[in-house]
C-alpha cells in the first residue's frame, strides 16, 4: 500500500483517496441533516454507506481516468518536465473545482429536494440565466468562491507539504512498471462504471438510506443519461385491451357516455345543464402547500386572504398535486394526465396541439392566454402552451417562440416592472398584467381564460420593499408576500366590469418541499384549491381530490356540455368510493385510493403502503390486486397515448 503513494502514482492515489473521504464526509452530514426522516436499520444504513463507497471510488477512478492514462504513456524522459507539472497542476485544478464544487453543491440541493442530484440538477443545466440568477441572489457568490479558491490552495499546499508532488515528479518508473500501477484502475473504472446503476442504492423503503447509497456525481450523469423513461420497457404492464377496459371503466362519470365503441378511445360526451360561460383565471401559485393555510393548522397567520377567500369558495380541503415541480402542476392543470414517468409532457418533444383544457375552452370561443413573469423559455413553457393555442405573455429576454407556434406573444415591457428578481417579475406586477389583459379581451367582447403563473414564492423569496411585515428572503416572508399580492388583485379586480361574470381558480402548482422519509411523501402533495366568485353558494369539499380533477368539476358547476379525452373527472359526478389521486416524482408512480397507496416504478417493482392519518405509510403484504391493475392501467395508457399520438386533438 505504501509504494502506491511513494511513486509516480502518488498524486493519483492521494486525490483519489482525498474524494472517497470526502464523500463519506459529506453522507456523513447529509444522514444527520435527515435524521427525523431516517429509518434507524443499522444493517441499512450499513448497506447504504457499503454501496456509496463503491459508487465514490468509481467515480473517483472516472474523474482520474484521462489523468492515468497521462501518467502511464508519457515517456519517462518526460517526468518532471515542464510540461509534465503544467499538465498535472492544470488538470487537478479543474479536478478539484468539480470535486469541490459538486460537494459543497449537494448540501442545498439536499436541503431543497431531500435527494443526490437528479434530472432537476440536469435541467437547471439549460436554463442557465434563471439558475445563475437564482444562485447570485440565493447565496453569498463571492464567499463561495473564495472558499472553493481556498480548499483547491490548501490541498494543493498540503500535498506539497507530504511530498506527494515530489514522488510524482522524480519516480522515472519503468511502463511495464506504471501499466502494473495504472491498469488494475482502469479496468477497475471501466468495469464499475458499466456495472453500477443508480437502482443497485434502491434496496429499502425509506428514501434516506436510498439516497445516502448514492454519489451525487454518480446520479447526475445517470439522470442525464436517463432523462426520459420508456413506460413499456421500464414499468409493469397490462394486456392492453385490459388496461383500457379498466380505465374506461373507472373514467367514466355518470353524466358522461363513450362517443365510439373503440377500446382504446377515451373520448366521452359529458352532458351538462343550465351551460355558463364565465371568464376563467386559473392562478397556479408557486410551491404553496396545504401547511401555510389556517385550516391546516399553520400558526403564523401567513395567508390572510387566501384563507378569507376559501370561505368564500368552493374550496378543496383534501386535493393532491401529481407532483413536485412547476411543469407538473402545469401538466395536471392543462392535460389533465397522470404524471407519466421521465419529464413531464409540457418538456417532451412533439408535445402540440394534444386534446387539453384548452381545447375544451376554445370549443366555448374563448380567447386562452398564458401570462408568466419570467421568460416562457424557461422549461419549455412558451412552446407547450403556443402549442396548445395560448397566446403568450412573459418577459421574453430574447428567446423566440418555434417557428411552428402560430399564436402571438406579448412581451411585458420594462416600463411595467417594479421589481424583479431571476425567476421573473413580483405577483403585483404580474396580476396587473392578468387586469391588463382581461380588459383588452373584455374590449374585444371576447370571453378569455387566463392560466397565470406567479413566481414570488420561490427563491430567493425577494419582493418589493415595505409591503408586509417580515423580511425578504425566507420562505415564511414570500408566502405573505404571495398572499398580500393575491388580495391586490382580487380587490382590483372588483372594480373592472367584467369582476362580476368571471370565475377564479386558485391552486398551488406544488408543495413547498418534496424531501421526506419515502419515495413519494403523500403529505408533501397535500395543497389547497378553491373556485372564487361562482354563482354558487359557499362549499367544502372534504373528498380525496387530484389536481387533474380540478377543471374537469370547474366545467361541472358551470354546467358544460363538452367531448373530453381528459383523465380528470367531475368530483361532483364520481361515485362515492371512486376517489383516486394520483403522485408521482419522475421515476415513481402511485395512485391514493382511501387510505391505501399503491407505488409502482421502474425496476417493475409493485408496493403497497397504509396510510395513516398522519399520511406516514407502512406496506402491506397482501395486496390489494384490483388497486395495483387500476394504478398500472391510468399510468400504462396515459404514458402509450402520449407515445403513439392518440393524446391529439383530433
Amino acid at each position: 500500500m505504501k509504494k502506491l503513494f511513494n511513486g509516480r502514482f502518488s498524486t493519483l492515489y492521494s486525490v483519489l483517496s482525498l474524494y472517497v473521504f470526502l464523500s463519506f464526509i459529506i453522507r456523513i452530514v447529509l444522514m444527520i441533516w435527515s435524521l427525523k426522516d431516517l429509518d434507524f436499520n443499522l444493517l441499512h444504513i450499513l448497506r447504504a454507506f457499503f454501496t456509496g463507497f463503491v459508487f465514490d471510488f468509481t467515480i473517483g477512478c472516472l474523474f482520474l481516468s484521462l489523468y492515468i492514462i497521462y501518467v502511464l504513456v508519457l515517456p519517462k524522459r518526460w517526468v518532471g518536465s515542464l510540461f509534465d507539472k503544467c499538465f498535472t497542476y492544470f488538470y487537478l485544478t479543474l479536478i478539484f473545482i468539480i470535486i469541490y464544487f459538486s460537494l459543497l453543491a449537494e448540501i442545498p440541493f439536499w436541503d431543497e429536494f431531500g435527494v443526490r442530484f437528479n434530472f432537476i440538477a440536469v435541467d437547471y443545466l439549460i436554463y442557465t440565466y434563471e439558475v445563475i440568477e437564482n444562485i447570485n441572489q440565493s447565496y453569498p457568490l463571492p464567499l463561495i468562491g473564495a472558499v472553493l479558491v481556498g480548499l483547491i490552495i490548501l490541498t494543493f499546499v498540503s500535498f506539497k507539504k507530504v511530498n506527494v508532488f515530489k514522488k510524482t515528479f522524480s519516480d522515472k518508473s519503468s511502463f511495464r512498471t506504471r501499466f502494473l500501477y495504472a491498469f488494475p484502475v482502469l479496468a477497475i473504472a471501466v468495469f464499475l462504471g458499466f456495472l453500477m446503476k443508480n437502482k443497485i442504492a434502491d434496496f429499502s423503503n425509506n428514501s434516506v438510506v436510498n439516497e445516502l447509497g448514492k454519489n451525487g456525481a454518480f446520479s447526475f450523469v445517470a439522470a442525464f443519461r436517463s432523462n426520459e423513461l420508456d413506460y413499456e420497457t421500464f414499468y409493469p404492464k397490462l394486456p392492453e385491451k385490459e388496461a383500457y377496459s379498466i380505465v374506461k371503466k373507472n373514467l367514466l362519470q355518470e353524466n358522461q357516455k363513450y362517443t365510439t365503441s373503440k377500446y382504446d378511445d377515451i373520448s366521452r360526451f359529458t352532458l351538462g345543464n343550465q351551460e355558463q360561460k364565465p371568464n376563467i383565471i386559473l392562478i397556479a401559485i408557486e410551491s404553496f402547500s396545504a401547511d401555510f393555510l389556517t385550516e391546516f393548522g399553520n400558526k403564523d397567520h401567513i395567508t390572510p386572504n387566501y384563507d378569507q377567500l376559501s370561505k368564500e369558495s368552493v374550496f378543496f380541503t383534501n386535493l393532491y398535486a401529481t407532483g413536485t415541480r412547476t411543469v407538473r402542476g402545469m401538466e395536471a392543470l392543462t392535460l389533465s394526465v397522470p404524471p407519466t414517468p421521465g419529464n413531464s409532457i409540457v418538456r417532451r418533444p412533439d408535445n402540440e396541439n394534444l386534446f387539453s383544457v384548452s381545447s375544451i375552452v376554445q370549443s366555448k370561443n374563448y380567447h386562452p392566454y398564458f401570462i408568466y413573469g419570467g421568460d416562457g423559455y424557461f422549461d419549455n413553457m412558451n412552446t407547450f402552451f403556443g402549442g396548445q393555442g395560448f397566446d403568450i405573455v412573459d418577459r421574453d429576454r430574447g428567446n423566440p417562440l418555434p417557428d411552428n407556434i402560430k399564436t402571438q406573444r406579448f412581451s411585458i415591457t420594462d416600463q411595467e416592472v417594479s421589481f424583479e428578481n431571476a425567476w421573473g417579475i413580483c405577483d403585483e406586477d404580474l396580476y396587473k398584467q392578468s387586469i391588463k389583459y382581461a380588459d383588452k379581451s373584455t374590449k374585444d367582447n371576447k370571453p378569455f381564460f387566463q392560466f397565470v403563473m406567479t413566481t414570488s414564492n420561490h427563491k430567493p423569496y425577494t419582493f418589493p420593499a415595505g409591503k408586509i411585515d417580515l423580511p425578504q428572503g425566507d420562505r415564511n416572508a414570500a408566502v405573505k408576500y404571495t398572499d398580500y399580492a393575491l388580495g391586490k388583485f382580487i380587490e382590483a379586480a372588483k372594480t373592472k366590469p367584467w369582476f362580476k361574470n368571471t370565475v377564479f381558480v386558485i391552486v398551488a402548482d406544488h408543495c413547498a418541499s418534496s424531501a421526506g422519509k419515502w419515495e413519494i411523501n403523500i403529505h408533501n402533495h397535500h395543497i389547497p384549491a378553491i373556485i372564487y366568485n361562482l354563482p354558487h353558494q359557499q362549499e367544502r369539499i372534504d373528498r380525496l381530490t387530484s389536481q387533474i380533477d380540478l377543471m374537469p368539476t370547474l366545467f361541472g358547476y358551470l354546467g358544460w356540455s363538452y367531448t373530453t379525452s381528459l383523465y380528470g373527472k367531475d368530483i361532483n359526478q364520481t361515485k362515492q368510493g371512486d376517489e383516486r389521486a394520483f403522485l408521482g416524482n419522475y421515476r415513481t408512480l402511485g395512485m391514493l385510493k382511501g387510505n391505501v397507496f399503491t407505488q409502482i416504478d421502474d425496476r417493475k417493482v409493485v408496493k403497497q403502503f397504509s396510510v395513516s392519518s398522519d399520511r406516514s405509510l407502512s406496506e402491506i403484504k397482501t395486496k390489494n390486486n384490483t388497486d395495483i391493475s387500476q394504478t398500472i392501467s391510468y399510468y400504462q395508457t396515459a404514458s402509450v397515448r402520449f407515445k403513439n399520438g392518440k393524446m391529439k386533438a383530433k
